[in-house]
């Protein structure tokens, strides 16, 4: 029962959080620091990045089909949006590269992650004030956004926070902001749940059950897929910003919690 719950929390937890701009790795740093909840094994974070990259998958079917199908047919323009995703994954590859070792130890830090939750909520209230522009991605924004994307590492740090905050800045319409964002974590996301499995095939602890395991995705999936819907409407109603104050009050609510 009790793994029930832990799962059962996870999963929710991941799927509000991985798309929100409130950062899901600060917030499960946080939750299983304040409510002891323990992660139970490493195939469950590979169950959860499934389960999340599956409400992108279905959020982003009609936008993944017309890709999939102008790439088979040789037209310059998706062959470009691909490139442009994959542009954007170097920086974050290369950061994770050559400071995994620091990262990794911020993921003990609750008190970085209330810095880091700080950081993130003064980026998303700047929107506020700035004035964005309304254009498409190209490859320099691509590559601008991918390095927003690279701080997502740390935890605390939002990724779909720093990027779709970078797309804007950078004159980016919201519609094409939030889905170029969620386009270009699928790589992450499908490599995070490579590396889980590969470290997760040398788990002695014992197994969750098969059923928990996909339970915790599905729920991942429908929770991510709500969050992710109420996102793109926030976005285009132009209130995006207003998440900022929440990673605000969280990180100095974790500051100050820290002793």
């Amino acid at each position: 029962m009790r793994d029930l719950i832990n799962v059962m929390a996870l999963a929710v937890l991941q799927g509000v959080t991985e798309f929100l701009p409130v950062s899901s790795s600060g917030h499960l740093v946080i939750a299983q620091d304040a409510l002891g909840i323990k992660l139970p094994g490493i195939r469950l974070e590979v169950m959860l990045h499934l389960g999340t990259m599956l409400s992108i998958v279905v959020y982003y079917r009609e936008t993944l089909r017309a890709l999939t199908r102008g790439i088979l047919r040789g037209e310059r323009a998706s062959w470009a949006t691909a490139g442009h995703v994959a542009l954007s994954a170097v920086p974050a590859v290369f950061f994770y590269v050559l400071f995994h070792d620091k990262v990794d130890a911020f993921y003990e830090d609750s008190r970085a992650v209330g810095g880091f939750l700080v950081f993130t909520g003064v980026v998303l209230c700047s929107l506020r004030w700035m004035r964005c522009g309304a254009n498409g991605v190209t490859a320099p924004r691509a590559l601008l956004v991918g390095m927003a994307q690279a701080f997502a590492v740390l935890p605390g740090v939002s990724r779909s926070g720093m990027t779709i905050s970078a797309a804007r800045m950078a004159g980016v319409e919201p519609r094409k902001a939030a889905e170029f964002s969620f386009l270009m974590c699928l790589p992450l996301l499908a490599g995070a749940a490579a590396l889980d499995a590969v470290r997760g095939a040398a788990e002695t602890s014992a197994a969750l059950p098969w059923w928990l395991l996909l339970g915790g995705a599905l729920v991942a999936a429908a929770v991510g897929y709500a969050a992710l819907a109420l996102l793109v409407r926030v976005l285009r109603g132009g209130k995006f910003w207003m998440f900022g104050i929440y990673c605000l009050a969280a990180g100095a609510a974790t500051l100050y919690g820290v002793h």
